[in-house]
């Protein structure tokens, strides 16, 4: 696949740009660079003006925010197909968190500026816009409320379905699925400490819903589904 037909495949699963016309999806795609990002490399802080965006074709970039006392809560961590910073580019305003690159990376880059001259000549837009902003509210409403309301074991096993994005396993059989995160980001991303997270895990492992290894886990959903839905608080 040539780097045009992949950047059309990755802008018609993106919750911005999925449902344009062929013909504004086109004038979009023209305006993104393909970039490469080595792991460790800080892509913006908050504070930062929103210049650009970044629409992932490879690797994985975690989003945080820090407390005033060194805190970090993990926003979320994007991958494959995600638009990173966006919403700073749609509103002007800065950055209100910090992205790094947690493993080498491809992106298609957009600059703020081609997005609004955009704007100004693909009115399908501001539609895709509004839906986007809308969805982001309830992700992120739904995320407070799992970190406030539910134990650490639903909220892993939660972490662990979304990841596994749907995928089943054969009766007797479980999904390999690579974290490609630490243990430390991985409790991170839960709002849990890493002690916490390696109890869940050992948890989750009792029941059967998962085996571990040293570089992946095997999950078996449908148990992953109950522990999810069984324990909460």
């Amino acid at each position: 696949m040539d780097t045009s037909d992949d950047l059309d495949e990755l802008l018609r699963g993106t919750e911005l740009f999925g449902e344009l016309t062929d013909d504004d999806r086109n004038a979009v795609a023209a305006c993104f660079r393909l970039t490469r990002f080595e792991a460790g490399r800080t892509l913006f802080q908050a504070g930062d003006a929103g210049d650009r965006a970044y629409l992932l074709a490879d690797g994985q970039v975690r989003m945080t925010l820090a407390t005033a006392g060194g805190r970090e809560l993990n926003v979320r961590v994007a991958r494959r197909g995600d638009l990173v910073g966006e919403i700073a580019v749609l509103d002007g305003g800065e950055r209100s968190a910090d992205a790094v690159v947690l493993t080498d990376a491809l992106a298609y880059v957009i600059t703020a500026a081609d997005l609004s001259g955009l704007f100004e000549t693909r009115k399908g837009l501001a539609r895709s816009v509004i839906a986007l902003l809308c969805r982001r509210l309830r992700a992120t409403t739904a995320q407070l409320e799992g970190i406030a309301l539910h134990r650490i074991e639903v909220r892993l096993a939660r972490y662990l379905l979304d990841r596994l994005d749907g995928q089943t396993a054969p009766a007797g059989k479980r999904v390999p699925l690579e974290i490609g995160l630490s243990q430390t980001d991985m409790a991170r991303l839960i709002g849990a400490s890493r002690p916490k997270l390696n109890v869940a895990l050992g948890f989750l492992e009792k029941e059967g819903a998962i085996k571990r290894t040293s570089d992946r886990l095997f999950c078996d959903p449908e148990a992953l589904a109950r522990i999810a839905d069984a324990f909460e608080e």
